[in-house]
């Protein structure tokens, strides 16, 4: 006899950001689970999940974002607690994912984070991963269990549009040659022309922006995307290029607002029109520039949830 399996959802979220576990539950019309976290003495962090989710369907909304090495932790120990407590499939929505930056070995004796942070999340007993604009797509390659990889493109491209910008006066921007193909995906939706800055790395830190190849951006409007902005180095050196071959419009666009080290001194001193970016990690009050614009990813993720969950294509969203 086949026994009786319970796949009713459940939607948990650690302490990375709570709001947009509450979002993302909010456009599921369901409760956020109840798991009670918190910190011993030492440090180290401690979980209990209060309810019972044995052969539930769990999702476990935890991005990696700073302060990185306390929310990844946290997130293999709540993993491994599910894993412990029977759910039937455990699906981390990892909206930021961190350690991406190193994805290969490009110099000797480096580690390859990115795959160690892969390892992790299976050994720890994840089933599926469902994230949001990796650093570098290749990543997925790095797991033996289904990954997700959803796109802020559809938010960014609904935003883009209510904005009724002439097509003719737009100029897609790439920052750098990293950005090409995903600059291509917007102006394929979009319309307009396109530029390429060229980025020379002067060191693991600092980069240099030299020449534009492409569209003139003389009286255009510029719009430039970007996976996330760090320290905002490369993106205000691309604008600063931008402004001075001639653009009178600056828009830059990231899904990631890392926003670390002088990443808001340099952003308020640009050139930049509009800084969009989404709410893959949390803003605080005191990195919310005049001109910064925040956007919601709750209900894609929440769209992605719903269809996985009734084993439906997540790649339609993109259709």
């Amino acid at each position: 006899m086949i026994p009786n399996q319970n796949y009713e959802i459940k939607i948990f979220t650690g302490r990375a950001h709570p709001t947009l576990g509450e979002e993302i539950a909010a456009y599921l019309g369901l409760p956020i689970g109840k798991i009670n976290l918190g910190n011993f003495p030492d440090g180290e962090i401690s979980a209990r999940i209060d309810e019972d989710v044995r052969g539930r369907d769990v999702f476990l909304i935890q991005p990696s974002c700073p302060p990185v090495n306390d929310n990844l932790m946290e997130l293999l120990i709540m993993i491994d607690s599910f894993r412990r407590a029977s759910a039937a499939r455990i699906a981390v929505v990892l909206p930021y994912f961190g350690y991406a930056r190193q994805d290969r070995k490009d110099q000797g004796r480096v580690p390859i984070t990115a795959k160690l942070v892969a390892n992790l999340l299976m050994q720890a007993g994840a089933s599926r991963v469902l994230t949001l604009d990796l650093h570098a797509a290749q990543i997925q390659g790095f797991f033996d269990i289904p990954v997700d990889h959803l796109m802020a493109a559809p938010v960014f491209i609904k935003y883009i549009r209510g904005l009724n910008l002439p097509t003719k006066d737009i100029v897609m921007v790439s920052p750098d040659e990293g950005r090409i193909k995903m600059t291509l995906h917007y102006q394929k939706k979009i319309g307009g022309g396109l530029a390429i800055v060229d980025k020379r790395r002067a060191s693991a830190t600092e980069t240099k922006q030299a020449n534009l190849i492409g569209e003139t951006l003389e009286g255009k409007i510029a719009l430039m995307f970007d996976d996330m902005i760090t320290t905002g180095g490369s993106i205000v050196g691309a604008a600063h290029v931008a402004k001075k071959n001639g653009a009178r419009e600056i828009h830059v666009f990231a899904t990631h607002a890392v926003l670390c080290g002088p990443a808001i001194e340099r952003l308020r001193d640009s050139p930049i029109t509009t800084i969009v970016v989404t709410n893959s990690v949390p803003v605080p009050p005191h990195k919310q520039l005049p001109n910064l614009k925040v956007l919601s990813i709750a209900p894609l993720l929440g769209e992605a949830i719903k269809r996985l969950h009734s084993n439906e294509s997540v790649s339609r969203l993109f259709d």
